[in-house]
């Protein structure tokens, strides 16, 4: 069976850089995508004038759909050109396509559907990276863990992906984020669909760009997606698709932590004022509840994390399979058009 790997590049404000990452991809890509996100440079138009790889074909978004729009863009394209993997990369430069071959072979030998950039693997990943990103890194990784279910996967914002373009189909399209928490919904509905997940080790290079991303203005707003994803998978996992042991351990334990808390409070607040000291028996009451809350709990978080996908989705998707799946995706349309120098 012929494989061809499909690199996507959204671009928005990149074209001191683009060139630069174009050049640098490998003969291993076969198509690469360079979708402009209704760049105010005119990215796209840039890259048409003067890039003369025959790989290359522009794509143009009309109005700004963030980076989960351009990439999605993209991703339909190489779908609908029979590509086998789809590599995204950003335009900054700051992602080495030298390393496009180690993100494409886990999902090729089938031991992965997708594949991402790690760059907490060691100290040398870390020493350029700036110490408010390493510390936004690590929350944001703990409430992924917490949000998708992939609790061995770090770096969830990392923008170096690779994906088997069959599970592409699979995607609600219409329901991905598409700008900033794109890279984590995009984990969290690879997790509804049991898709294995890589991590691969990377070094980022950083420049001087400044990031579009203030933290202030997307605390709250990933908090509340962070929890309301927490909510769903557990409900869609545990309740709906199966009811097993861990199901059991979180009815059981989320009754008992509140009503042990509220119990404990309560009395502490009502004996609080008086000279009369909290009966023994209340004391035992509220302390056991907390305490068999807290058990059946962590009883259940460590059947989740027992509970990651190990075989790769992409092996059980025959070709007969995802066919009429991409013609159901097709019917949501992308407000892109490709350049002439598609063939």
């Amino acid at each position: 069976m012929m494989t061809s790997v499909a690199v996507v590049i959204p671009t928005y404000r990149a074209k001191a850089t683009i060139l630069s990452v174009l050049s640098m991809i490998g003969p291993e890509v076969e198509r690469i995508y360079v979708v402009d996100d209704a760049c105010p440079e005119q990215t796209g138009k840039f890259v048409s004038a003067h890039c003369t790889d025959p790989r290359v074909h522009v794509l143009h978004n009309e109005i700004n759909q963030g980076v989960g729009g351009a990439t999605l863009a993209g991703y339909q394209a190489a779908v609908a050109d029979n590509a086998t993997v789809i590599v995204k990369l950003d335009a900054d430069a700051q992602m080495d396509p030298d390393l496009i071959p180690f993100f494409v072979q886990p999902i090729l030998s089938g031991q992965a559907d997708y594949t991402k950039g790690n760059r907490f693997f060691d100290a040398i990943s870390l020493s350029s990276m700036p110490r408010v990103r390493i510390f936004g890194n690590a929350v944001l990784s703990l409430m992924t863990k917490i949000s998708t279910g992939y609790w061995s996967n770090v770096d969830p914002s990392n923008g170096y992906t690779a994906i088997h373009a069959r599970l592409v189909p699979l995607l609600p399209i219409d329901r991905i984020s598409k700008r900033f928490f794109f890279e984590t919904d995009m984990l969290f509905y690879l997790g509804l669909l049991r898709a294995v997940v890589i991590d691969i080790p990377i070094v980022a290079h950083y420049g001087d760009e400044e990031s579009n991303l203030k933290i202030k203005s997307v605390l709250l707003p990933f908090t509340w997606a962070h929890c309301t994803r927490f909510f769903r998978r557990v409900a869609l996992n545990y309740f709906v698709r199966d009811f097993s042991f861990a199901s059991l351990c979180l009815l059981a334990g989320v009754p008992l932590f509140i009503f042990g808390l509220i119990y404990g409070v309560a009395n502490w607040i009502a004996h609080l004022g008086s000279m009369a000291p909290t009966p023994t028996g209340t004391i035992m009451i509220a302390t056991l509840s907390v305490l068999l809350g807290m058990q059946f709990l962590l009883f259940f978080f460590s059947a989740d994390i027992a509970a990651a996908p190990r075989r790769p989705l992409h092996l059980l998707l025959s070709t007969e399979v995802v066919r009429p799946l991409k013609q159901f995706a097709g019917r949501e349309k992308v407000d892109c058009t490709t350049s002439s120098k598609d063939p």
